[in-house]
């Protein structure tokens, strides 16, 4: 089974997160945060890719696939994460198109989703990997990269 790996750079540094991935072979980034910005120094699209193409790794950004404002928002707040995987989940129905691109290069590639939070559990990468998983079948194999699960 090919992995389809996640990884989150909360408590990391930029150096670190890179030799995780080229660790693990990683040959392509997608960043799926909406906004791939970062007040963390070395996480914002421009600087990453640069970063990921020097350590050998290709970067797509995938905003279609990204948390959007108002669903961030609601967490922060106190929405529950399962009442947010609903509404996620809704949206990402929509985004048929970019669910089979990513299936496509996840078959092709060795890939990472790259989202902001730690706990892959807590994250919408999670749920993104899943509906790939779900579309592509059992050749693939969510593998968190760096956490616990």
């Amino acid at each position: 089974m090919t992995p389809l790996c996640t990884v989150g750079y909360e408590g990391r540094v930029a150096e670190e997160l890179i030799d995780l991935l080229v660790e693990h072979e990683i040959q392509l980034v997608v960043d799926v945060r909406e906004l791939p910005l970062s007040r963390k120094k070395g996480f914002s699209k421009t600087t990453l890719c640069s970063h990921l193409e020097e350590a050998g790794v290709s970067y797509r950004h995938m905003r279609a696939l990204g948390n959007p404002k108002y669903l961030r928002q609601a967490l922060k707040s106190g929405l529950d994460f399962e009442e947010f995987a609903v509404g996620f989940r809704e949206l990402l129905a929509n985004q048929v198109d970019a669910i089979e691109e990513l299936g496509e290069a996840a078959t092709s590639y060795r890939v990472c989703l790259l989202c902001f939070e730690a706990d892959p559990e807590q994250c919408h990468r999670s749920i993104v990997a899943d509906c790939v998983v779900n579309l592509v079948g059992n050749e693939l194999q969510v593998v968190h990269l760096g956490s616990a699960c």
